[in-house]
């Protein structure tokens, strides 16, 4: 009889560490005490039943169907039987739902068949963690596709990501999954990398604030959040996919790692996955400093480690520090990683041998054991009345794209569409002559993420659409202007050099009272797309001939709106002059095309901000906004111009605002202290709209070279015509600290200036702070964010004794009352 035959036991035996009744390490400590040192590592590996690849169809010459980096190569190499594999138990199933299209039933009898042969071959019943993608909602077959995480950042609104992750959530804990490889906490550095999609843009604060609520959203429904990737992935040299990261450690310490420390302290995140990259030299995978040092003992982090796929015997092919991927299962577990993901090579029973001959300590073993162990008993699996069926119980009632998701996405949707710049053809007239031209105009996989099912899995499988209803922007748009005449053409595909398109593009541009045309990005794996994982730009021009195609549209004199859906940013600096319209949508979702067309028509009025710059020409890179005065100045120095096109934070909307009367609470603050900042904002249009009011600090003076300015909070503020309100900032001196040239945090006494404005360029209102006393170090305890107030009317909320101020004078006086305001989302 084979572990696929046997059944678990009906009435499982009760031992102490299935007694819910103790505390969980008393039960964690129990079960380890019973386990064999097999055993126990045989918790550390993993299984991917779907990494055969038998069920895809043939590639084309030159195609590659991978979802993971070298999945072809692992999986011809042959992994071990199951059997085999689960002999002395299993830490995780890989992506059981995820890697084929199976519905919500098929998926969960496939839970239940591979658990109930894990539980039967394991001694000691211990069944598997069932860990699954969840970057654009849960990657699996007819399961909403959200908008990609870098509309998330652009809809600068932490609660509705909050709930977002939630609703994912909840679908993956009834289907049985346990763990969502997802968020990506990774800090833009350079846009030409492929993941930039993936992302939360180029500002920690942002990444941190929405990557804790996401944490938060998906942790909420008992799915364990895995921040990934741990760290420096985005810094590579060149963007390239996995290349090295030239970075020092200070860098490092002050952009990459602060989302990663906030998703843990106020997120709650449980477990942390490694990046593929070396950062100096150094492989994540393999770094103690990083995995144990600054996670472990600086952060208190007490969840799991687990590698990216294929990381640990990547130190050995790869990145040639370890002769084999023994040994690199030996260094990965010494540096701090607990579970080999997807499939067990550098954790296998090897370590037994080398654990016994005394070169590598038990302890490690039952490190590592423990920290997978406490997950178990957390997430109820070794509870006596836990069963393989009981695990995937709301299976069959369950809709992966209910009405509620849908309405969730489209909600998204709706608030990540960036409006660039209305020109004078924005919003759009219901009726008359419409040219609707371009390759992501008619193809809602332009919508879509790389590590959304249908542009992740389903190319394996064509001729089953994409398992979802997702309208294109032709559907929506007709159903958006029903009194329009709306004539469609192609122009060109969004990658290759083929103009044969062309004509019939110009024709009905020509013949049009408008031209909307809609480029951008094909989102795919490893070169089978424009945007996405190993889809890395030489430069930001728009891919194939699509920057051709716009030029020849504004050259026949209509007026032109582009609407750009891409991944990443791309320059429009040569488009924007002869345009009448500009609008950034970044992968938009399922719902994509309805929320798109309503910022056209003007039914929905823009609230989406750029979370990345958008760059005025292709070249010149990397360059954020997060830039020394070297950095952000050419200063005659340079011919090359590094100004952005958009900056970070733009947003325009179909109404105006204005920011002004900014009030500084203290003039002196200790370094331990806190100050608020207080500025008022008013509709001035005659639309209701919504601003996000934006804060900045600048080092004046500093012992090593500070940004000109950064983020340090935000708050979005809704108003009717006319209305003004009052935003509060509070603002301990913590928000101001950076890495030393001794390596450590440090907040330093001297002037600190305070901008506040409506994104990183337009900050018309500014004061000074100056931090007094001694320079103070600080750690893991430091304040993380800066609240925001909102008042219910400007008007009223005004005391008295409040000192005005013209903006950039910096006046001091009370801040002001404070009021929760409910309408206020903010960070």
């Amino acid at each position: 009889m084979t572990a696929l035959d046997r059944t678990p036991t009906e009435d499982r035996t009760r031992h102490p560490w299935q007694d819910p009744a103790l505390a969980v390490a008393d039960r964690v400590e129990a079960i380890l005490a019973e386990m064999t040192l097999e055993e126990k590592i045989g918790q550390l590996g993993s299984r991917w039943i779907g990494n055969d690849m038998s069920n895809a169809e043939e590639p084309e010459p030159g195609e590659s169907l991978n979802v993971a980096p070298m999945q072809d190569v692992f999986a011809a190499s042959g992994s071990v039987p199951l059997e085999e594999s689960i002999r002395h138990g299993l830490g995780h199933l890989t992506r059981v739902h995820g890697s084929a299209p199976l519905t919500p039933g098929q998926g969960a009898a496939e839970v239940v068949r591979l658990q109930r042969a894990v539980v039967a071959a394991s001694r000691l019943g211990i069944p598997a963690i069932v860990h699954e993608e969840c970057l654009t909602g849960f990657t699996a077959y007819g399961a909403t596709v959200y908008p990609a995480a870098i509309a998330w950042a652009a809809t600068f609104d932490p609660d509705l990501v909050e709930r977002m992750a939630a609703a994912i959530g909840r679908d993956m804990r009834a289907v049985g999954v346990h763990q969502g490889l997802s968020p990506v906490l990774d800090v833009v550095r350079d846009y030409r990398w492929g993941r930039v999609e993936e992302t939360m843009g180029e500002d920690p604060y942002v990444v941190a604030t929405i990557g804790a609520a996401y944490v938060r959203g998906l942790e909420s429904a008992g799915i364990i959040a895995t921040l990934k990737h741990f760290a420096g992935y985005s810094a590579s040299r060149a963007a390239r996919n996995h290349g090295p990261v030239p970075m020092g450690r200070r860098e490092l310490m002050d952009m990459i790692l602060p989302p990663f420390e906030t998703a843990i302290a106020l997120g709650g995140a449980r477990s942390v996955m490694n990046s593929y990259s070396d950062v100096d030299g150094v492989p994540a995978a393999a770094d103690p400093w990083l995995l144990t040092e600054v996670l472990r003992e600086e952060w208190g982090f007490t969840g799991t480690v687990v590698s990216d796929y294929w990381a640990v015997p990547f130190l050995a092919t790869m990145h040639q520090v370890a002769a084999d991927p023994a040994e690199a299962g030996a260094q990965a577990l010494a540096a701090g990683v607990d579970v080999e993901l997807p499939d067990t090579l550098g954790f296998g029973q090897h370590l037994a041998e080398r654990v016994r001959a005394g070169e590598i300590p038990q302890a490690l073993i039952d490190r590592a054991a423990r920290r997978l162990l406490t997950q178990k008993v957390q997430l109820g699996l070794l509870d006596p009345d836990w069963s393989p069926e009981g695990s995937v119980a709301g299976a069959d009632s369950v809709d992966l794209d209910s009405p509620a998701n849908r309405a969730l996405a489209r909600e998204l949707a709706e608030r990540s569409v960036v409006l660039l710049d209305a020109g004078d053809a924005l919003p759009l007239a219901g009726t008359g002559r419409v040219a609707l031209v371009g390759p992501a105009a008619d193809d809602p996989r332009t919508f879509m993420g790389c590590y959304a099912f249908p542009n992740h899995v389903l190319p394996r499988h064509p001729g089953l659409g994409l398992g979802v209803e997702a309208p294109s922007l032709l559907r929506a748009l007709a159903a958006e202007l029903p009194g329009a005449e709306i004539r469609y053409e192609q122009g060109c595909e969004v990658r290759g050099e083929d103009r044969s398109g062309f004509d019939a593009a110009l024709s009905a541009a020509r013949a049009a009272d408008v031209c909307v045309a809609v480029v951008g990005d094909l989102a795919g794996l490893f070169g089978q797309g424009t945007s996405g994982e190993g889809c890395d730009a030489e430069d930001l021009r728009l891919p194939g001939v699509q920057a051709d195609l716009l030029a020849e549209l504004a050259a026949t004199g209509t007026p032109l709106v582009v609407v750009v859906v891409s991944g990443r940013p791309y320059a429009l600096g040569e488009v924007h002059d002869r345009a009448a319209g500009l609008v950034q949508a970044f992968m938009p979702g399922e719902e994509g095309g309805a929320a798109i067309a309503g910022v056209l028509s003007g039914r929905v009025q823009p609230t989406g901000r750029l979370p990345v710059q958008i760059p005025r020409g292709p070249g010149g890179q990397p360059g954020t906004y997060l830039q020394p005065p070297l950095g952000a100045d050419s200063h005659g120095i340079s011919n090359l111009d590094p100004t952005p096109l958009f900056p970070f934070g733009h947003g325009a909307s179909y109404t105006t605002f204005e920011v002004t009367d900014l009030r500084i609470s203290h003039a002196e603050v200790p370094t331990d202290g806190e100050f608020t900042a207080t500025v008022t904002v008013r509709n001035t249009g005659e639309r209701a709209g919504e601003e996000l009011v934006q804060l900045y600090l600048r080092d004046v003076l500093a012992q090593v070279t500070r940004p000109v300015r950064q983020l340090t909070g935000y708050a979005r503020v809704p108003l009717e015509p006319g209305q003004a309100k009052e935003v509060r900032f509070l603002v301990h001196a913590d928000r101001t600290a950076f890495t030393g040239r001794d390596l450590r945090r440090l907040v330093e006494p001297g002037e600190v200036e305070v901008l506040a404005g409506t994104s990183a360029a337009d900050l018309p209102c500014r004061g000074v702070v100056r931090l007094t006393g001694p320079a103070r170090h600080v750690g893991h305890d430091r304040r993380l964010v800066t609240p925001a107030d909102v008042s219910p009317d400007a008007d009223a909320a005004v005391s008295p004794d409040v000192v005005g101020a013209d903006a950039g004078e910096g006046a001091f006086g009370p801040a002001g009352r404070r009021q929760g305001g409910a309408d206020a989302r903010q960070s």
